[in-house]
């Protein structure tokens, strides 16, 4: 009906082309317009000025020779004051916006390698803005954002990366639980160390105490029973003490202690050694 009243509309966000006999004649603009068609005007067609987005996966190698695919996102539109040129000079513009990326991306990214294009996507990105800039604004395009969304290795090298760095991490933590180990076992010798020298000290102070109350004891011994010697006194305490211990021993129900030799004979031996060892110390 508009076609035979020779009116058309144009929508928002979107100009029409006009021609006359086949010849650009103008732009429209958003809204109402007349198109005399029996005075040889026609409408060529629309362009939207939107943003449009483009998503490009191109497949290349990095410096070390790893195959990836690059996802590039483009964003772009037509220019208003330029829509002739849009509309005319491009006849596939995703296909011509396409050959630029991967003219770009196969020239960056062979110069990286597989960590440093992982580190250096926003540089990727902005070599192919600056390219499609330059070639697409004579073409009545803009270029509003050009994003490096991905780089996908060969799902083998993604395993190899993964594992490289799982035996990295695990290499850390052996080393790790090996030094706290060996923190652990110092403390532990250091604490033994510790233990027997005070155990030692003990043991020290305990017999230096026998031997003073046995010399005390024979020296009093002597002193208030006139006629005897400290022998007779050191034997007659080490039987007792030799008796005491037997007493003790049978007792226990469950006592494994054995004395070899065994017998009252043998208390003899041993006084000769208590005593020859209390007359070394109070020589010393």
């Amino acid at each position: 009906m508009g076609n035979l009243f020779c009116c058309i509309q144009v929508d928002q966000s979107t100009v029409a082309i006009k021609e006359r006999f086949g010849k650009f004649e103008d732009i429209l603009e958003p809204g109402c317009h007349c198109l005399p068609w029996f005075l040889g005007s026609q409408l060529a067609g629309h362009l939207s000025l939107r943003v449009q987005q483009l998503d490009v996966r191109c497949e290349t190698k990095t410096k070390d020779n790893v195959f990836v695919n690059v996802v590039a996102s483009i964003q772009y539109r037509a220019l208003a004051d330029k829509a002739n040129d849009a509309f005319y000079k491009l006849s596939n513009t995703k296909s011509q916006i396409q050959a630029y990326v991967f003219d770009v991306i196969r020239a960056s990214v062979p110069k990286l390698l597989l960590d440093d294009a992982f580190e250096q996507k926003n540089d990727i990105a902005k070599a192919v803005e600056d390219e499609l800039e330059k070639a697409m604004s004579a073409y009545g395009y803009e270029i509003v954002q050009t994003l490096i969304v991905d780089i996908e290795p060969d799902d083998r090298v993604k395993r190899a990366m993964n594992e490289i760095n799982a035996a990295a991490r695990m290499r850390v933590a052996a080393t790790e639980k090996a030094e706290a180990e060996k923190i652990l076992q110092i403390k532990r010798a250091e604490g033994e160390a510790e233990s027997k020298y005070l155990s030692g000290l003990g043991i020290a102070r305990q017999r230096q105490a026998i031997v003073d109350g046995l010399r005390d004891s024979v020296l009093g011994f002597s002193v208030n029973v006139p006629g005897t010697t400290a022998k007779d006194v050191m034997d007659m305490v080490l039987v007792t003490q030799y008796f005491d211990t037997m007493k003790e021993i049978g007792a226990a129900s469950k006592s494994s202690a054995v004395f070899i030799p065994h017998g009252p004979g043998a208390v003899r031996d041993v006084a000769s050694q208590i005593r020859d060892g209390l007359l070394q110390a109070s020589q010393h």
